[in-house]
């Protein structure tokens, strides 16, 4: 960041923190970067994990900048004497003590509504149970190649807080969790994009009607003068559209059916109409995604790069190189006619659908992993249509095998090592065999990288 820039954000962020009480909770790479910058504001840092210091890396560099660190516990009474609450997303607001800080009337925010008091580029967030960090890094992409300065980051890559470390941008490209909006309260995207709401999470919220109203506060802040990009294909969100969820111009798209304003997918075109009747089409052949969903994330990029004032082809055109991110429906190898894709990023019920709805039949399918109260029976229809063998793992293993275990043949495993050798051994050529297990990876592996970075692995042994 060049030092006048630097200057200027820097000053703003003393201006509302110098020697302030600041509690930072969680210290994942977010909780990390939130206590070294609130430390360079003249903010006074504590930062709090409940995990023991001997499992967070950089605990020892936030201890040499003189950084309180409290570990292994949260304490009450750091709660309630702060004079702000910086929440990293993977903590639950839940957790009793962030009642005592209520009782004390100290404010608790996100990281992202921290990040939006500072930042003064406008904001594009993407939200959505799944889609989000291919849709950001698309928009990002484009911008990009557009000309335009982009920070991409969120739950992508940098946190939000970072923007204020490097150079000044045209526009702040943020992929969002309903973790991230739980804790907002003036956070006002100029663009919000909502790709789609399906069952996640339930381990973390009441019910899915309130994991559905957290996905919905991306728009409570906007004002007319702002875009909320929705899919309309989606039942849930097309009904709550329809309501005084936001005062933003909506633009909408689907990959079902026609629409008279907005994106939608005839034959092998992405066409956008305006009123009149005026329609521009742009073809998708050349694209490297694969996939219904994947078009619908890339009807959304271009409802952004038309807001934004980039031509639909010129922004087709900065997709059609893309093909895809790690982990996500990521094809790996094709051995002796087999092909190999790793969907380790799907994790819950609505990416594994979409991944087999994208799919020919054929599929070994390798599942499970950590429950997060899932209902799988949706799946039914599917798993009976498209795979021709299941391979169940992990703490869900059982429960998924009640659900879906009478739908196709099915085995369970011990292990993905194990789920793996079972998969190669019954796929033939012309099959796929997928990893996408509609679970988190907690119960073997420390995220859903590592668990993808496996499966690479053992494909690259064959």
């Amino acid at each position: 960041m060049i030092e006048a820039e630097k200057h200027t954000a820097l000053a703003r962020a003393e201006t509302m923190l110098s020697g302030k009480r600041v509690l930072v909770v969680g210290l994942g790479r977010t909780g990390i970067a939130l206590s070294k910058f609130l430390q360079a504001t003249g903010a006074l840092v504590t930062a709090t994990d409940a995990l023991p210091a001997s499992r967070i890396p950089g605990v020892r560099e936030l201890a040499l900048m003189g950084i309180r660190v409290e570990a292994g516990e949260h304490k009450a009474e750091e709660f309630a004497g702060a004079d702000l609450i910086v929440v990293s997303p993977g903590v639950p607001l839940s957790i009793p003590v962030f009642e005592d800080a209520r009782r004390a009337g100290v404010e608790i925010i996100s990281d992202i509504e921290l990040a939006y008091r500072l930042i003064e580029a406008p904001i594009v967030a993407v939200a959505g149970t799944n889609g989000k960090s291919t849709t950001t890094t698309l928009i990002g992409n484009v911008l990009k190649s557009s000309g335009e300065k982009a920070f991409v980051g969120g739950n992508i890559g940098s946190p939000a807080i970072e923007y204020l470390e490097r150079e000044e941008a045209d526009w702040c490209v943020l992929e969002v969790s309903s973790f991230h909006l739980e804790a907002i309260k003036d956070f006002r995207p100029h663009i919000g994009v909502l790709l789609n709401i399906t069952e996640d999470h339930l381990d973390r919220y009441r019910d899915f009607n309130e994991y559905t109203e957290t996905k919905l506060k991306l728009f409570m802040n906007q004002g007319a003068e702002d875009y909320a990009v929705v899919n309309v294909g989606d039942p849930l969100i097309k009904e709550a559209i329809s309501g005084p969820i936001t005062k933003a111009k909506v633009v909408p798209f689907t990959a079902s059916g026609r629409l008279e304003e907005g994106f939608f997918l005839r034959g092998k075109d992405i066409v956008c109409a305006s009123g009149g009747g005026r329609e521009v089409a742009c073809s998708v052949e050349g694209l490297k995604l694969a996939g219904l969903h994947n078009l619908e994330n890339v009807m959304a990029t271009m409802a952004t790069a038309m807001i934004v004032g980039i031509p639909m082809e010129t922004a087709l055109e900065s997709m059609r190189g893309f093909g895809g991110l790690p982990h996500r429906m990521e094809f790996i190898r094709e051995v002796e006619g087999v092909r190999f894709v790793n969907d380790s990023k799907g994790t819950n019920v609505g990416a594994l659908k979409k991944a087999l709805e994208g799919s020919g039949g054929g599929i070994v399918l390798i599942a499970g992993g950590m429950d997060k109260s899932s209902d799988y029976r949706p799946l039914r229809d599917l798993i009976k249509s498209k795979v021709k063998f299941l391979v169940l793992m992990g703490q869900a293993r059982l429960k998924m095998k009640k659900a879906l275990g009478d739908a196709t043949e099915t085995a369970v495993a011990g292990g993905l090592e194990e789920a793996f050798e079972l998969a190669r051994k019954r796929a033939e050529p012309g099959d796929t065999v997928l990893l996408c297990p509609a679970c988190s990876s907690f119960d073997m592996f420390r995220n859903f990288e590592e668990r993808g970075e496996l499966f690479r692995k053992l494909v690259e042994t064959l």
